[in-house]
């Protein structure tokens, strides 16, 4: 399906780190997104590898619910290009100081520091997010604050990237952090295609809101499935909200309710993702003429396309196409 990328690729070592009481779904999150095998994506050899650690070789998770065993020691820290911290419902108690440590080494070694969840309140006990942007779950905010208010927190985002730190929101949002990483190693291609085979959505970027405490509709919308799938063919010609509600049999004004409470964006900023996707995935696949890919992907002018990649990668289309293209033949 992917085409080697003009950079040669080589397996990412992933390092997730539990301790007692972890959350098993965010620790499953990690492994199914980055430890299982990926024949749809046609490549030679794995782009990532998953090595679970803790400060002991038996870990009773949260609530316990289920007990890992034979766990690999926290020297596996050392060696890990990303190391996941997923979180805990315990978050006032400090994790373990060995715990702290590895994380703080892994750091200072130059290794990606991601937290899923909760996971931002070991990161800052570690020292990592003095001065630094940071998400965690909303329910922990004002603890959060209390625990750490030298931290620039974002309560009200799916997930943010601090460069070097990303953390996300929730344990859902793992999963959007999670895409948003395969799509920041290997491009929107590769994320596109294992986002089809988790059946998830790829189209949440950080900057959405969580859902807090949002009443369910006394009777629910029908889903949005069928309009995106039918916008996502014709990304090409000018479409805009009015057709968008036109073609849904809806008003502008119920159009952009559906989207907040559906996909918690409005849907001038979905098409505009989507058309932004297509573009990079016609970069990724050869085209070489921005008029073309402007064109295709429905961004209109060459000008508008190299606005658009840059403010979504920091990349010009050339530097998009150098990192993320077909090897030259």
């Amino acid at each position: 399906m992917a085409q080697e990328s003009s950079q040669a690729r080589r397996t990412h070592r992933v390092a997730v780190l539990v301790d007692a009481g972890t959350n098993p779904f965010e620790v499953g999150v990690a492994t199914e997104l980055f430890g299982l095998p990926r024949p749809e994506l046609g490549l030679a050899a794995p782009l990532y590898e998953v090595t679970v650690c803790a400060p002991t070789r038996e870990v009773r998770m949260n609530h316990g619910f289920l007990t890992l065993t034979d766990v690999a020691g926290l020297d596996t820290v050392d060696g890990a290009d990303t190391l996941i911290v997923p979180g805990r419902p315990d978050n006032v108690v400090p994790r373990e100081a060995p715990v702290r440590e590895a994380i703080r080494r892994a750091h200072a070694r130059g290794t990606r520091i991601v937290s899923f969840c909760t996971g931002t309140f070991a990161l800052a006990e570690a020292g990592l997010l003095d001065g630094r942007r940071a998400a965690t779950h909303w329910r922990w905010a004002d603890t959060f604050r209390r625990l750490h208010p030298k931290v620039l927190l974002e309560p009200d985002v799916l997930f943010v990237d601090d460069g070097d730190v990303l953390s996300a929101s929730g344990s859902a949002a793992a999963l959007d952090l999670g895409l948003y990483l395969w799509q920041r190693d290997h491009g929107a291609e590769i994320a596109n295609a294992v986002s089809r085979r988790l059946v998830f959505a790829a189209h949440r970027d950080g900057g959405q809101r969580q859902f807090v405490e949002r009443p369910l509709p006394e009777v629910p919308d029908g889903s949005l499935g069928p309009l995106l799938a039918w916008a996502q063919e014709r990304l090409g010609e000018p479409l805009t909200v009015a057709d968008l509600a036109a073609r849904a049999a809806v008003s502008p004004a119920t159009l952009h309710r559906r989207f907040r409470e559906r996909l918690g964006t409005t849907p001038l900023a979905w098409l505009t993702g989507e058309r932004v996707a297509l573009a990079r995935r016609l970069i990724e696949r050869g085209e070489t003429r921005l008029d073309v890919v402007a064109a295709r992907s429905g961004l209109g002018t060459a000008a508008n396309l190299r606005a658009r990649l840059r403010r979504e990668t920091g990349l010009s289309p050339s530097g998009y196409r150098k990192r993320f293209g077909p090897a030259p033949r």
